[in-house]
C-alpha cells in the first residue's frame, strides 16, 4: 500500500472517530436542568439552567435567570417553550407565579409576566398536558387557583381560587390548613391537592374546555391519619397505582386508582424503627420502569428511602437508606433514563448525582455534585424537545 494512500486511511479513521465521539457526545448531553433556589427574600439569579449528561451524570453549567424572588418551584410546559415558577414565596405579602419564555439553543430565560398566586407563600406549580392551564399551591394561604395561559406563554389572572379551611392534632404545623401541591391525574382528568394542615388530600374534576375548569369531586377527597402531614403525591406508570409522601408522620402511604378516586392499601415508614422523631419528609419519586420508589427525609435524617414496589398490588417493600450527602433534601428528581437521581440540599447549598442501579435499587455517589445557593427545586427537559 502506497504512503499516500496509508496517509489518507489515516486521516479519515481520525475523522470518523472524531465524527463518532462527537455524535455521543452531543446525544449524550441531552437534557436541560432547571435549578429553582430561595434568593433570600431579594430579587437575584433565582433559576439556573445546566446540561445534564445522561451518560456520565455530569452538570455543565449554561445560563441563568436574573432578578427573580425566591422561585421555589419550577415546572416546564409540556413543549419546554416555556417555564413557570412559583415566585416571592416565603415573604410577608402574598407571592405570585411568574412566567418565562426558554431559548432551547442559548438556555436563556426571559420572564414573560407574573399575576397573583391566590394567597400566600406559593409552594407548588403544574402545568397540564396542553400547556393551557396552570394549577398552584398556597401553603401559608392554604388556597389554590387555576390560571388559563396565553398563546405567547404568560400566564392570565387566576380564573379560579379556592380557599380551604381545617386543622388537625399538630397545632403548630396544623393549626390551619397548608395546601403543599397541586397534582394532575395521570389521564389529566382530576387535580389532587394534599393538604398538610387538614391531613386531607382534596380532589377536583379538571374539564380544560371550561372557564372555571376546576369542580369539586368530593368522592374523590381522602383523609388521613391525623399527624400524617400530606405534602406530596406521586403516580405509578402503570396509572393504578399513587402513592403520598406525609410530612409529618415521615410514612408514604399507598392507594390504589381508579378515575378519581384513591384507595387505602398500606402505609410504611420511611425510616428505621430506631426514629423517634420529628420527621420532616419532603418529596416522592417513582422510577421510570415502575420497579421502584423513592423518598427524601429531611430534619435529622437527611437521606433518601427506597422501596420496591410490587407490580401486582402496589404495595411497598423497604430496599434501604442512603445519605443524600447534604441536609434538607427538598426536592429531587430521577432523571428520564432512570440511571440518576439529582439531588437538591437546601441547607448546605448543593445539589448531588447520585449513579442509580436499576436491578437493586440503590444508589451511590457518581462523583458529580454542584454549589447552588439554597437550591429547592430540580426540573428537566429534554434538548432539542
Amino acid at each position: 500500500m502506497s504512503r499516500f494512500l496509508i496517509l489518507t486511511f489515516r486521516t479519515f479513521f481520525v475523522f470518523l472517530t472524531s465524527l463518532i465521539l462527537s455524535n455521543q457526545l452531543a446525544s449524550a448531553q441531552d437534557y436541560y436542568l432547571f435549578i429553582g433556589t430561595y434568593t433570600q427574600a431579594k430579587p437575584d439569579k433565582g433559576i439556573y439552567v445546566y446540561k445534564f449528561n445522561s451518560k456520565t451524570g455530569a452538570l455543565t453549567f449554561v445560563n441563568n435567570a436574573e432578578g427573580v424572588t425566591n422561585p421555589s418551584y419550577l415546572t416546564p410546559s409540556p413543549n419546554g417553550d416555556y417555564l413557570y415558577a412559583c415566585t416571592e414565596t416565603q415573604i410577608s405579602e402574598n407571592g405570585n407565579i411568574s412566567a418565562f419564555k426558554f431559548d432551547k439553543k442559548t438556555g436563556g430565560l426571559t420572564q414573560l409576566n407574573k399575576v397573583a398566586s391566590g394567597g400566600d407563600n406559593p409552594c407548588y406549580i403544574a402545568v397540564n398536558k396542553s400547556g393551557k392551564w396552570v394549577v398552584n399551591a398556597n401553603y401559608t394561604g392554604g388556597s389554590a387557583s387555576i390560571a388559563g395561559v396565553e398563546k405567547n406563554g404568560a400566564l392570565e389572572n387566576p380564573a379560579q381560587v379556592f380557599q380551604f379551611t381545617g386543622s388537625s392534632v399538630d397545632k403548630n404545623r396544623q393549626e390551619k390548613s397548608h395546601i403543599h401541591s397541586t397534582i394532575f391525574s395521570p389521564q389529566n382528568d382530576f387535580v389532587f391537592m394534599p393538604d398538610l394542615g387538614a391531613d386531607k388530600i382534596w380532589c377536583y374534576a379538571f374539564d380544560p374546555s371550561k372557564k372555571e375548569p376546576l369542580q369539586k369531586f368530593t368522592a374523590g377527597d381522602v383523609t388521613l391519619k391525623p399527624g400524617s402531614g400530606p405534602r406530596h403525591l406521586a403516580f405509578h406508570p402503570n396509572k393504578k397505582f399513587v402513592y403520598c409522601i406525609e410530612e409529618l408522620s415521615g410514612m408514604v402511604s399507598s392507594y390504589t386508582y381508579n378515575k378519581g378516586i384513591m384507595t387505602a392499601i398500606q402505609r410504611i415508614a420511611t425510616h428505621d424503627s430506631t426514629n423517634e422523631g420529628p420527621f420532616g419528609s419532603a418529596d416522592i419519586h417513582i422510577s421510570p420502569d415502575g420497579k421502584f420508589l423513592y423518598a427524601s427525609n429531611r430534619a435529622k435524617e437527611n437521606n433518601m428511602a427506597i422501596f420496591s414496589i410490587d407490580p401486582k398490588n402496589g404495595t411497598l417493600k423497604f430496599v434501604g437508606l442512603h445519605a443524600t450527602l447534604g441536609e434538607h433534601p427538598r426536592n429531587f428528581i430521577i432523571d428520564p433514563t432512570g440511571n440518576y437521581i439529582l439531588v437538591a440540599n437546601q441547607f448546605t447549598n448543593n445539589v448531588v448525582v447520585f449513579k442509580r442501579d436499576s436491578k437493586t435499587g440503590l444508589i451511590s455517589p457518581s462523583g458529580t455534585e454542584i454549589s447552588i445557593p439554597s437550591p429547592a427545586c430540580l426540573q428537566m427537559i429534554k434538548v432539542g424537545k
